[in-house]
C-alpha cells in the first residue's frame, strides 16, 4: 500500500478514488506542523498540497521514497521543480479543473469595470443616483489580448464568443494555436492592438513584473487590464503610473503582489501606499484570489489529479 499525504484540505474525491483503487493510503495531515511533517513523511509515497508549505529541498529531504507531489491548482510556484526533477519525482497540477471557473470570472469583471456595475451599486447603496458617472462601455467592437494561451487563456477566449470582439492571444512557448476563438499574435500586436488586456500566465522568473513600465509605456491605447494569473506577474506601481496618466482605464485584479499565504494582517499595513491605492481606487476592481474557486471547481480539481494519478488518461471534464 502507497502512503499518500495531504497537508492541505482538499475535495474529499480525490482521497475516495486513490482509496477505491486498493493501491494508496491515504492520510490527513492538512493540520500538521512542519516539525511533524519531518517527522511523518518518511515513509511517504505522495503528497497533496495547495499552498501551505513550499516543496523545496529543505522539507522533501525527509520524504526520501517521494514519487509524486500532486497540487490542488494551476500553478506550480511553491514546488521546487528543479529538485524534484533532480529525484525522480512526479509534478501533477490541475488546471483544467479550475479553467472554467477562471474564465467566467474574469469575464465577470471586465464586464463590471466596463459597466461601472461596482461603482454604480456602492452609489445606489448609499442614496446617489449618478447615471452619468455610472455610463458603461460596451465591449462588442474592441479587441482583446490574451497573454498566456493555455487552459485558463482559452477558457475565457471561450466565454467571449457571444461577443462581437476580435481575439488576439501571445504565447511565448507555443506556436501554431490560432484556433476558431483567436488569432495568433506578436507580443507588440497585442500590446499596440489591444483594447482590453488579460493576463493567463504562471509565475517564475521570466514573468514577474512582466507588466512593469516598459509594458505598459509600449501600449497604442488605453486598456482594461485583468490579472488572474498571480499577483507578481504585474509590478503595482507601474500599473498605478498608467492609471493615473490614463493609460490604463480600470484593472481587474483578482490577484495582487501584496498577497501571503496567511491574509490576517494583509489590512493592516497602511504605510503601504500602493497598496492603500488598490484598495481605495475606483478604477481598481478587487477580488480575494478567488478566480478559480467555485463549488464545482472544488470538486473538478481533486478529480482530475485522481485521473492523473491514476493514469486513466481522461483528463478531460
Amino acid at each position: 500500500m502507497k502512503k499518500v499525504v495531504f497537508l492541505d484540505t482538499i475535495h474529499p474525491i480525490l482521497a475516495e478514488r486513490l482509496t477505491q483503487s486498493g493501491e494508496y493510503e491515504c492520510i490527513e495531515g492538512h493540520d500538521w506542523s512542519r516539525e511533524t511533517c519531518e517527522k511523518q513523511l518518511h515513509d511517504t509515497h505522495g503528497i497533496v498540497i495547495r499552498s501551505r508549505f513550499t516543496m523545496d529541498e529543505s522539507i522533501l529531504k525527509f520524504a526520501p521514497d517521494l514519487q509524486f507531489i500532486a497540487r490542488s491548482g494551476a500553478g506550480m510556484e511553491n514546488i521546487d521543480e528543479d529538485y524534484c526533477t533532480k529525484r525522480g519525482i512526479t509534478l501533477y497540477n490541475a488546471p483544467e479543473g479550475n479553467r472554467n471557473a477562471v474564465g467566467e470570472h474574469a469575464l465577470g469583471m471586465l464586464l463590471s469595470m466596463m459597466n461601472k456595475i461596482h461603482t454604480a451599486n456602492r452609489d445606489v447603496k448609499n442614496g446617489i443616483w449618478d447615471r452619468e458617472g455610472n455610463r458603461g462601455v460596451e465591449l462588442d467592437g474592441k479587441t482583446v489580448g490574451i497573454i498566456g494561451y493555455g487552459n485558463n487563456g482559452k477558457a475565457f477566449a471561450k466565454k467571449l464568443r457571444g461577443f462581437d470582439v476580435t481575439l488576439l492571444a501571445y504565447d511565448k512557448y507555443k506556436t501554431g494555436f490560432g484556433d476558431e476563438f483567436v488569432i495568433e499574435a506578436t507580443l507588440e500586436a497585442v500590446l499596440r492592438k489591444s483594447d482590453v488586456i488579460s493576463f493567463h500566465i504562471p509565475q517564475n522568473e521570466e514573468t514577474i513584473y512582466f507588466a512593469d513600465q516598459e509594458f505598459f509605456d509600449a501600449l497604442g491605447k488605453p486598456i482594461y487590464l485583468l490579472n488572474l494569473s498571480r499577483g507578481k506577474i504585474v509590478e503595482t506601481k507601474s500599473l498605478i503610473d498608467s492609471i493615473r496618466k490614463g493609460i490604463t482605464i480600470s484593472a481587474g485584479l483578482d490577484v495582487n503582489e501584496f498577497e501571503k499565504k496567511s491574509f490576517e494582517n494583509f489590512f493592516e499595513n497602511d504605510s503601504n501606499e500602493a497598496l492603500n491605492f488598490l484598495l481605495q481606487s475606483d478604477r481598481i476592481l478587487l477580488t480575494p484570489h478567488v478566480g478559480g474557486w467555485t463549488n464545482e471547481s472544488y470538486y473538478k480539481l481533486s478529480s482530475v489529479l485522481a485521473d492523473k494519478i491514476l493514469n486513466e488518461g481522461n483528463f478531460e471534464i
